[in-house]
C-alpha cells in the first residue's frame, strides 16, 4: 500500500518545524509550488518544492525536498532532515500560496462564478509534498479559525454535515495573482470555454485591476462577445482602460448600435480617437448612428441585417445563410428591398424553409410591412412590437429606405434601463 499522508495549508502554517534531533528549527510561513500552468502533462506541476521558513528573525526559502509531513495523533507535524536554501531561479518559478492562493479568488468552471479559496489539500507521498485540492467550502473556513472539529461534534449530534466543497488543482483558475508574473493566456485557458454571460458576471465581480487582467488575455472576438454582456458601467471602465488599439479591434467586432452606445458614454475625445482608429467601415456605420437623437429608433436600431432583391429563390437565400453564419436576432426578420434599397416586404425562416427551393423570396414575402422611421421616438416602439407580435422591426429614412432593425431584446434592455433609472 502507497504510504501517503493528507493535510490542509492551515494545519501547518503559523506552526514549527521540527530537525532531525527533536528540536524547532523555525516557524513555516509559506509554501512554494512549482507555476507550471495547470493542465500540463508535466507530473511535477502540483510539488511543492520550496517552504518559506522564519528563524529567529530571518526569514528564508528553503527547498522542500528534506522536509516531510506526518500525522500524529491526527495533528501534522513537520520534520526536516537538512535546510538546503532555494536558488532565486526556483523561487521565481514558483508560486506561494499563502500569498497567492489563499483567501484569493478563482473561477469555480462548474458554478461559473467567483468562490474565495479557504484552504488548499495537500498530500505528502514517496516522491514528494503535492497540492491536490482547493477547499471553497464552510469547513475550510472553520478549519482556518480551529473550530471545525467542534462544530463538527456539535452538528453530528443533530445527523447535520458540513457538506465538503473542493476543486481540484488542475482545474484551478487563480485570478488575483496579486504579486506574480503570470501569462495569462496559458493560465486561464480555460476561462474561455465559459459563456461570455458567465464571464461577464465574473468580470463584474473581480476588482478592476483584476477585470482588466482577464479581458485583456481574450482573444478579439471573444472579448467582443463579452463586452457585450457587461453593464454598461463596466464597459466604460474597460474600454477606457484598453489600448486603444486593442480597444478598436474588439469593439470592430461588435454590432454597430452595441457600438455606438459605449461610444455614447465616453467623453467625445476618447470616443473620436477610437474611431479613428477602427476600419473606415465599421467606423461610419457607428457615426451614422451616433448622428441619431437619444430618444428615436434609429439610436436603437441594429444595422446587422439580412435583406434580399424579390427575384432571389428560396435555395440561394438559405445557401447564402449558411454562407454568412447570421447571428440569432439577425434570423428574427429578413427584409426584401427593390435595388435601390427601397423596402417592400418581410419574411421569417420558417416561411424560408417550408417554401420549395425555386420559390423567390416575392411569393413568400408580407408586403406592406410594418416599419418605424428612423426618427420616430422610441416610446412607440413597444406599443407596436406588442400589437402585431413582432420580434424585430424595420427603420426606414423618409424615402422608406432601409436603414436597419429594432429586436425585441433592445427594446426590453431599453426599458429596464429606463425603470432602473426612475427608481433611482
Amino acid at each position: 500500500m502507497t504510504s501517503l499522508t493528507t493535510f490542509y495549508l492551515s494545519t501547518i502554517i503559523g506552526k514549527e518545524a521540527y530537525g532531525a534531533d527533536g528540536d524547532a528549527i523555525g516557524i513555516i510561513k509559506d509554501l512554494l509550488i512549482n507555476a507550471v500552468p495547470s493542465g500540463s502533462n508535466d507530473p511535477n506541476s502540483q510539488l511543492i518544492t520550496g517552504v518559506k521558513l522564519k528563524i529567529k528573525k530571518e526569514t528564508k526559502i528553503y527547498s522542500f525536498r528534506s522536509f516531510r509531513v506526518i500525522k500524529v495523533r491526527e495533528i501534522p507535524n513537520v520534520t526536516c532532515s537538512n535546510l538546503e536554501e532555494l536558488s532565486t531561479e526556483d523561487v521565481e518559478n514558483g508560486l506561494f500560496l499563502v500569498e497567492n492562493i489563499l483567501d484569493k479568488q478563482i473561477v469555480d468552471l462548474n458554478g461559473r462564478k467567483l468562490v474565495r479559496v479557504n484552504d488548499v489539500r495537500l498530500v505528502t507521498l514517496p516522491t514528494g509534498t503535492f497540492a491536490i485540492a482547493v477547499d471553497i467550502g464552510i469547513e475550510g473556513l472553520l478549519r482556518r479559525i480551529g473550530i471545525s472539529m467542534p462544530i463538527k461534534k456539535l452538528l453530528s449530534l443533530f445527523q447535520i454535515n458540513i457538506p465538503a466543497k473542493f476543486i481540484l488543482w488542475d482545474d484551478v483558475q487563480a485570478i488575483d495573482y496579486t504579486n506574480f508574473n503570470i501569462r495569462l493566456s496559458k493560465s486561464l485557458a480555460k476561462l474561455h470555454t465559459l459563456h461570455p454571460s458567465d464571464l461577464a458576471d465574473i468580470l463584474e465581480d473581480l476588482g478592476k485591476k483584476s477585470s482588466m487582467n482577464v479581458f485583456s488575455a481574450l482573444d478579439d472576438e471573444k472579448a467582443a462577445d463579452v463586452l457585450e454582456e457587461l453593464e454598461t458601467h463596466a464597459q466604460i471602465h474597460i474600454v477606457e482602460n484598453l489600448p486603444v488599439n486593442k480597444a478598436a479591434d474588439v469593439l470592430e467586432k461588435m454590432p454597430a448600435d452595441e457600438v455606438a452606445d459605449i461610444l455614447d458614454e465616453l467623453e467625445d475625445e476618447k470616443a473620436e480617437l477610437l474611431l479613428n482608429e477602427m476600419d473606415t467601415e465599421s467606423s461610419q456605420e457607428v457615426r451614422e448612428l451616433l448622428e441619431y437623437p437619444d430618444n428615436s429608433a434609429g439610436s436603437l436600431m441594429t444595422t446587422d441585417i439580412l435583406s434580399f432583391k424579390p427575384e432571389i429563390t428560396a435555395f440561394l437565400v438559405i445557401e447564402e445563410l449558411r454562407l454568412k453564419k447570421p447571428e440569432a436576432a439577425e434570423l428574427y426578420s429578413m427584409f426584401v428591398t427593390e435595388s435601390n434599397d427601397e423596402l417592400i416586404g418581410t419574411f421569417n425562416l420558417r416561411d424560408l424553409v417550408v417554401a420549395a427551393p425555386e420559390t423567390t423570396v416575392e411569393m413568400i414575402m408580407k408586403s406592406e410591412p410594418v416599419f418605424l422611421y428612423d426618427y420616430q421616438k422610441v416610446d412607440d416602439i413597444a406599443e407596436l412590437i406588442s400589437k402585431y407580435n413582432l420580434l424585430a422591426v424595420p427603420v426606414v429614412d423618409e424615402n422608406n429606405q432601409l436603414q436597419g432593425m429594432v429586436v425585441v431584446d433592445d427594446v426590453v434592455d431599453d426599458l429596464m434601463n429606463k425603470r432602473r433609472t426612475n427608481k433611482r
